[in-house]
């Protein structure tokens, strides 16, 4: 069998365990995760190599996490949405997940309706069925999919419990046509370790604050300085009113201590060096509405015009390892 690649689009509504399964096949986390729907802003790619064995020539599988299905009603919405509609394009294989726990609804029929219309293959992934007792109920299930839309595979897994990935990888590296490597066998992902770096500030957003706060707020690394032996980030915290500005602070600064800490930790295992982060908060009301400001989101558009924009800021916390 020759060496199979591809790329494969990861599909669902929100918190249907996208990011987890991303993070699960690959090996390592590249997608932030939280209890909140619609973590995942961007495109995320994270790349499977899987080796050469009897009778395989082996291959690699390019992992495309998306932003959760849903109807925008606003710029960073809609924003997400190009998002998904941009990875099925360019994809060979779309796994659609979908979890077992919830009754299907309306939002499940709409990213059903994006596969059909992109004509793209697709695999059915059911995830989290280790909180199902009894599996044969599972199959009813599976059949009410079926009707839906005619599913080259249904596979049944939990990506949290890493039950049923082998199964899923070989159906996966199966499907895929033979072609090159379009990665070095060391490389992971293709984002820049400064997105992840903003991405993981904000998963410490979404973790330590509630209501509305998450869904206000955004990151935007500015300066990022990395050397062998320390890497200096500075960074802002968006918001869009002043009292979310307040609750971001907290109390002495106690709550942007903690989100800096927490951030600093993980970013430090990420890079393997002691980090230096400056962390800004800064009021900018209805980002999420702006087109312009959305789009600076992106984080191609950031490594192309990298602006020290610091005047104004709030006197920013540093977090720096002892």
């Amino acid at each position: 069998m020759p060496f199979h690649s591809g790329f494969v689009c990861i599909l669902g509504r929100p918190n249907a365990g996208k990011s987890t399964l991303l993070n699960a096949l690959v090996g390592e986390k590249l997608a932030i995760i939280s209890p909140k729907p619609q973590t995942t802003r961007n495109r995320i790619q994270g790349i499977v190599h899987v080796p050469k064995r009897k009778g395989r020539d082996g291959g690699q599988i390019v992992l495309i996490d998306t932003p959760g299905v849903h109807k925008p009603d606003s710029s960073l919405g809609r924003k997400m949405m190009v998002e998904v509609r941009e990875a099925l394009e360019g994809c060979d294989l779309v796994l659609v997940i979908m979890d077992v726990t919830r009754k299907f609804e309306p939002r499940d029929q709409f990213a059903l309706d994006l596969v059909k219309q992109s004509g793209t293959r697709a695999f059915l992934i059911l995830n989290k069925v280790d909180r199902v007792r009894e599996k044969t109920k599972l199959l009813p299930l599976i059949e009410e999919y079926r009707k839906l839309y005619d599913f080259r595979e249904v596979i049944p897994i939990s990506a949290l419990k890493r039950d049923g990935l082998d199964m899923l990888l070989e159906k996966v590296i199966s499907g895929l046509p033979a072609g090159p490597a379009y990665f070095p066998e060391d490389q992971v992902t293709d984002q820049p370790a400064r997105f992840m770096a903003s991405e993981i500030i904000r998963e410490q957003v979404l973790l330590a604050t509630d209501e509305e706060i998450p869904y206000a707020s955004t990151v935007i690394v500015d300066g990022y300085e990395e050397g062998s032996r320390l890497t200096r980030i500075s960074a802002t915290i968006y918001c869009e009113r002043e009292g979310q500005k307040g609750i971001l602070v907290g109390k002495r600064g106690q709550m942007m201590k903690k989100i800096g800490t927490g951030a600093r930790l993980q970013i430090e295992r990420m890079l393997g060096t002691k980090v230096f982060l400056e962390l800004y908060v800064k009021v900018h009301p209805g980002w999420r509405d702006s087109r312009s400001f959305v789009e600076e989101l992106d984080w191609r558009r950031q490594l192309e015009n990298v602006v020290m924009q610091q005047s104004g800021h709030q006197r920013g916390y540093n977090e720096t390892s002892e």
